[in-house]
């Protein structure tokens, strides 16, 4: 049965399906903008509703294109509920500016003709074959998505209208060669920067708190200090690691492995040959063909007689040469005639196919080059075991799924099925799980009815090809306000790295301050960095960022600034010099200008969409992070 699910989702006219759906996440559920409902809509935008449903089948349709191609690292970002919600939001985002375009386009009266819409399915090069508009492509495709050929047409003309205004947007950007000018110097500019970092840990260390200041610290952010809901999960694993290495294969398994996969190991003989060809299978035929061997065996050249008799033209211009044949590739009957001949310069009797009647000539002999079974017993061996791995991992996922569902109220029956151990987890919460329960599969198994409800065993999660598991809910605790005397230490360390970092911040302008007055420091213990060059992109963006910001130094000295770094520390930066770049020639037609281009066309678009969303009534409900 998965397999068969298998196979039609990787059918053709799903992959065209999809391969649509990048354009538009509108296109699977068209038919839904007509389809009520009592659940309330995922948006509103004007008068047009976006159902759940029609979100729901658009993330699905999305996640599976993310899946196919970012693989396992999308899976793992797909363990994070916020990920998640983010990512069903810029979805939901793209269908309401799917909207606005349409609405915007209807108010410019910008129109779609049948023509257009027709012209533009058959263009699509998902339903043409042979360079041909096939419309067999075509109808097995509206089949699979149970769209007909009207909905269809109208998603057609409708997303055509968005891109006429898309396209007015974007191909009315131009840029000029002083605006190209001026982007390079601002590009390309680096700045000379010296830092003064100031460990927040330092003073932190430093800081002395009274126990009534933690507990006052504490009661303000009770809210901070709740124990979440807390799981702890039983589980068994299979895994095809180890399997083959148990498994023992027999020489005379090997051999009959490596007899009937010759072509794994070597190439097979090949022969070149000639021909001359008589057309025909009656009796004239027959005859003629008679008279030219009769002729070759009496003497005469078998390359004069090619080009007199051969019916076969196109190699007659060859001398007959038919070049180097393979077993398999020619008619049988000419194949067995060609392999029987012994010795270069062999002629065959009369050869007759389906083409005809041949003579034949053995012009050459590659043998063949076959790698002996002593060199490659240890492949073919491990290959056999994994095999027999792999049908043993199956047979065992199978007899585990089995067990688990027939025993679903504990593993120890499973586990003893497949000669497996009963795992457990140590307590975590479900948004923060790492490692293996981390996985979304598992995420969504845990969070399922059964399993969360009921205290069942999960059904079978495949994680990978050979990589399966059953989980269950060993035992849980519910959210909890944790006690003052439970979180002291974890308070005492937040509110002393806050107050070390608020007085670092303060330091770090006392630095400043006497910097902008004197030019120097007068303490010992504070110094910066020798100068370095920095860009705009920069492994220190904290800093470059704000080294970038500051207003270019003077005469009398450095321009002063504080940021915080990527490791929460507070750093000075003193900008001692803008270096600004030599300006190349830099034509219309360069990347840069077509980059340049583009991004004001994106912003042309970007700020048409955020207009109309303050003419058009759009409403959003709250974004589950379903997965």
């Amino acid at each position: 049965m998965m397999e068969r699910i298998r196979e039609g989702t990787n059918s053709l006219p799903v992959k065209i399906i999809l391969s649509l759906i990048i354009f538009s996440f509108a296109f699977a559920g068209v038919g839904s903008y007509l389809a009520g409902g009592s659940t309330p809509p995922a948006a509103t935008v004007g008068d047009k509703e976006i159902s759940r449903a029609e979100l729901d089948r658009a993330y699905q349709n999305e996640r599976a294109r993310m899946q196919q191609q970012a693989g396992e690292q999308f899976n793992q970002l797909l363990g994070n509920p916020e990920y998640v919600k983010r990512f069903r939001q810029n979805i939901l985002d793209r269908m309401v500016n799917d909207l606005l375009l349409e609405h915007e386009a209807s108010e410019l009266g910008l129109r779609v003709s049948d023509a257009q819409v027709k012209a533009a399915i058959r263009a699509m090069p998902q339903f043409r074959q042979a360079g041909q508009f096939n419309n067999e492509r075509y109808q097995a495709a509206l089949r699979q998505t149970g769209m007909s050929a009207d909905e269809f047409a109208n998603y057609m003309r409708t997303d055509l209208m968005r891109q006429q205004l898309v396209n007015g947007l974007q191909t009315t950007a131009f840029v000029l060669p002083s605006e190209l000018e001026s982007l390079y110097r601002l590009e390309a500019q680096s700045r000379e920067v010296r830092t003064l970092t100031l460990p927040v840990e330092d003073f932190a260390n430093q800081v002395s708190l009274t126990d009534e200041e933690l507990e006052a610290y504490y009661q303000a952010n009770r809210d901070d200090y709740i124990q979440p809901h807390m799981v702890k999960v039983a589980y068994v694993e299979l895994t095809g690691e180890g399997l083959a290495s148990d498994i023992q294969v027999t020489d005379e398994d090997i051999a009959t492995y490596y007899q009937d996969n010759q072509s794994q190991y070597g190439s097979q003989e090949r022969r070149k040959v000639s021909h001359i060809l008589i057309e025909g299978t009656g009796d004239d035929a027959k005859a003629r063909a008679q008279q030219t061997l009769d002729r070759i065996n009496q003497g005469e050249a078998f390359a004069t007689l090619v080009k007199e008799a051969s019916d076969d033209t196109f190699s007659a211009e060859q001398n007959g040469s038919l070049d180097w044949i393979e077993p398999g590739v020619m008619d049988p009957a000419f194949e067995k005639a060609a392999y029987a001949l012994a010795q270069k310069g062999d002629i065959s009797g009369l050869v007759k196919s389906d083409f005809g009647y041949h003579i034949i000539r053995l012009d050459d002999i590659d043998p063949a080059d076959v790698t002996p079974l002593s060199d490659v017993k240890d492949d073919i061996r491990l290959a056999l075991q994994q095999e027999q791995a792999a049908d043993r991992f199956y047979a065992q996922s199978t007899q585990l799924a089995e067990v688990a569902f027939e025993e679903a109220n504990g593993l120890e029956p499973a586990a003893e099925a497949v000669n497996a151990k009963v795992q457990f987890t140590d307590y975590f919460a479900l948004d923060n799980a790492q490692g293996l329960m981390a996985r979304p599969q598992i995420q969504q198994a845990l969070d399922s009815y059964d399993v969360r409800e009921n205290a069942l065993n999960s059904e079978l999660i495949e994680l990978s090809g050979e990589h399966a598991i059953v989980v269950r809910l060993d035992d849980v605790k519910p959210e909890k306000q944790l006690s003052f005397a439970e979180v002291k230490d974890q308070v005492q360390a937040t509110l002393a790295a806050e107050k070390g970092r608020q007085q670092a911040q303060e330091k770090a302008d006392q630095l400043v301050a006497q910097l902008e007055q004197t030019g120097t420091l007068d303490q010992r213990d504070y110094v910066f960095s020798d100068a370095q060059v920095i860009n705009r992109v920069s492994q220190q963006q904290a800093v470059s960022e704000l080294a970038f910001s500051l207003p270019q130094p003077n005469e009398t000295g450095a321009s002063y600034g504080v940021t915080q770094n990527r490791q929460g520390d507070i750093v000075v930066v003193a900008l001692d010099n803008v270096i600004n770049p030599s300006m190349p020639d830099i034509s219309p037609q360069s990347q840069m200008a077509d980059r340049v281009a583009r991004a004001m066309s994106n912003m042309s678009l970007s700020a048409t969409l955020e207009a109309l969303r303050e003419q058009v009534d759009v409403t959003y409900a709250e974004v589950d992070a379903q997965q």
